[in-house]
């Protein structure tokens, strides 16, 4: 076996097809985010991009010509979350060409046109610029979640991988988002009791057989697309006050749809009826202010609450030039109460299985994808960096447009004070 640095790594694996090579981080800290909690001073090794053995004595399994990345004690975590995202949708948001995460159908409000067969992830751009800045960071994922420009049912969106390839959606991930509470009634006619009737006049045209007639809020194709969410597919809704969450559950299930919520702000105050309904959040861990009046029971202690209760959370701040700061809200989290393995599983482990992905992704577990991040320190302090990203066992290049301008000036800077 042939030990080199990580720079060396990245160099020989290029060299010979990064997919195939097998290597061995030796000696790590490894957070699986698993039921084998975390491993000291244990090895993982990755074949053909996958993770075949971890353990204290893992690497003895590996073959004589892998590559050894020795770890020095360093902490290894499963590749990140970066929340519900438009990465790849928007580079700009000010210049129209690069914003395509949001479609406008229709003017008037009561001039309902729902397309919930729009899906945002066939406009997804893998060599976006700003996949770079966020992938160096430890973000290997994400989930693109198309915006409601005019009406509460905003379309589909998928998980995608975030190292380059254009076939990066992920099987089985495909979702449905709902916008509700008082930003969904601002599309519906002004009234939340708006949005229940639109929703309830879609689904009955979704489970009618034959052509829309008059005044149909659904295309043929929209129909076939809410009929397939109606036998127990994945609806995001966006809500955050407590009694607009229960209606939406109630009104999810009834309607055989499995609801997920995204906001969440006064999930707290129903963790107890959302742990019985097996119901996850999506959250902002930091948002603790009446920023509305959905919003008046917010707190920094909503995630420890949920978690108490035993509702699935995790985490995303909305805010997609900014998901790579996702560890900045699980160590805030881990500040107001939630246990530090729990604030991991948030942008690992929960979110895979929130989307489907639980069997292949999101865990450092034999039989997953090698998506790996090796960190200078513990991965929930602001302070620490990502040493390397793997993605499909696959060494990342840790360069962004960011890096590169930072050198450029340096070594301008540099000259200009030789001189």
């Amino acid at each position: 076996m042939k030990s080199l640095c990580l720079t060396a790594l990245i160099a020989a694996l290029a060299a010979h097809g990064a997919a195939a090579e097998e290597f061995i981080i030796r000696g790590a800290v490894v957070h699986t985010a698993a039921a084998q909690g975390t491993l000291k001073n244990a090895d993982v090794v990755v074949r053909g991009g996958m993770i075949i053995a971890i353990g204290p004595d893992a690497g003895s399994s590996g073959t004589p010509n892998a590559t050894i990345v020795d770890a020095k004690g360093k902490e290894l975590t499963p590749g990140l979350f970066g929340g519900l995202t438009d990465l790849g949708l928007e580079e700009i948001a000010a210049e129209a060409q690069t914003v395509d995460s949001a479609a406008n159908f229709k003017s008037p409000a009561w001039d309902q046109q729902w397309r919930p067969e729009l899906d945002v992830t066939s406009a997804f751009n893998p060599r976006s610029f700003v996949i770079p800045v966020t992938r160096i960071e430890g973000i290997t994922w994400t989930v693109l979640a198309p915006g409601a420009a005019d009406s509460i049912m905003a379309g589909q969106g998928s998980a995608v991988v975030l190292d380059g390839r254009y076939d990066a959606a992920l099987t089985g991930s495909r979702t449905l988002f709902v916008q509700m509470g008082s930003a969904g009634a601002r599309m519906a006619g002004g009234t939340r009791a708006a949005e229940y009737m639109l929703l309830e006049q879609a689904i009955q045209e979704a489970r009618v057989a034959g052509p829309a007639g008059p005044g149909a809020l659904l295309h043929a194709a929209g129909k076939e697309t809410l009929a397939r969410y109606l036998m127990g597919g994945r609806v995001v809704f966006q809500v955050d006050r407590a009694a607009d969450i229960l209606s939406v559950v109630k009104f999810a299930e009834r309607h055989g749809m499995k609801p997920v919520i995204l906001g969440g702000d006064e999930a707290w105050l129903v963790a107890k009826d959302l742990a019985k309904s097996n119901v996850p959040v999506i959250l902002n861990p930091l948002n603790d202010l009446p920023a509305d009046f959905d919003r008046l029971g917010a707190t920094l202690e909503n995630a420890a609450r949920l978690q108490r209760a035993g509702v699935r959370i995790a985490f995303s701040s909305g805010d997609t030039p900014q998901a790579r700061l996702v560890r900045q809200l699980a160590g805030n989290a881990v500040a107001h109460g939630l246990p530090w393995e729990s604030a991991l599983a948030a942008i690992t482990s929960t979110p895979a299985d929130i989307f489907g992905l639980g069997a292949t992704h999101g865990r450092i577990a034999v039989g997953r994808s090698a998506d790996l991040v090796l960190w200078s320190g513990d991965p929930l302090e602001v302070t620490t960096l990502a040493d390397q990203v793997w993605i499909a066992g696959h060494p990342i290049d840790m360069k962004s447009r960011q890096t590169e301008l930072r050198d450029r000036y340096v070594e301008k800077l540099k000259a200009h004070q030789a001189r």
